[in-house]
């Protein structure tokens, strides 16, 4: 289970374009149960939480290179009223297993209650197919346990490889004539995947004047070290 990696710069300028790219990283030999009960490649997805009034850039303030990075992929926001959080997925592991955000930083003259800050950036990957569907319904991707204490009396297949209670992909663990128990698991857990861990990155919206006033200094200083050379001289 390798860890997820996110990467920012350390510091930003106001209403400026910058990358937040998402390292999702895992065992490319890993296969998970498909919906129609057959082994294939992974998928994964992520969600990015920014700081308030950071966005997703708009298309035309994306240059050329960034969006040969962002390849195919499309981002949405978590709601509507939520620019600042962004999700994507699910895409393919094997070509997305790093994905580059797009984010505008916010722009502190068209908003008195903003200041210059160090901020937190949050991040949680998900990698593999759901156990649950959203209708709490199970998929095929996660255990099925006996729903009494009984004796298997019969395990019946349908044809086209339908399973009769269980779907398609997880792998029996009780034969017939076996006695369980109730909530026993009847099947391996096939779920290769994971989700909901998090991460969080720091950046800086940096002061275009204190930018321009660092410069100002460190050339002042500069100048003063060559007027001594040649006083000396």
């Amino acid at each position: 289970n390798k860890p997820m990696d996110i990467e920012v710069p350390q510091a930003v300028l106001p209403d400026t374009v910058f990358e937040a790219i998402v390292r999702i990283p895992y065992d490319m030999q890993l296969k998970q149960v498909l919906a129609n009960g057959k082994k294939g490649a992974l998928n994964v997805g992520a969600v990015l939480i920014l700081p308030e009034r950071f966005e997703l850039a708009p298309p035309d303030r994306i240059s050329p290179e960034m969006k040969e990075k962002i390849g195919n992929l499309s981002f949405q926001n978590y709601r509507p009223t939520k620019n600042n959080i962004l999700v994507i997925g699910p895409v393919p592991g094997k070509r997305y297993s790093e994905i580059t955000f797009p984010i505008l930083s916010l722009d502190p003259a068209s908003n008195k209650d903003v200041h210059f800050l160090k901020n937190l950036i949050y991040v949680g990957r998900k990698r593999g197919r759901g156990q649950i569907y959203p209708d709490r319904n199970k998929s095929n991707n996660t255990v099925y346990n006996a729903t009494a204490t009984c004796v298997v009396s019969k395990i019946i297949r349908k044809e086209k490889g339908v399973v009769d209670i269980i779907h398609p992909g997880p792998e029996l663990l009780v034969s017939k004539g076996e006695s369980i128990k109730l909530d026993q698991p009847l099947t391996i857990n096939p779920n290769v995947g994971v989700f909901g861990q998090g991460w969080d990155a720091e950046i800086v919206l940096q002061d275009p004047l204190s930018v321009q006033g660092l410069l100002f200094f460190l050339a002042s200083i500069v100048f003063a070290q060559i007027f001594l050379v040649l006083k000396k001289k």
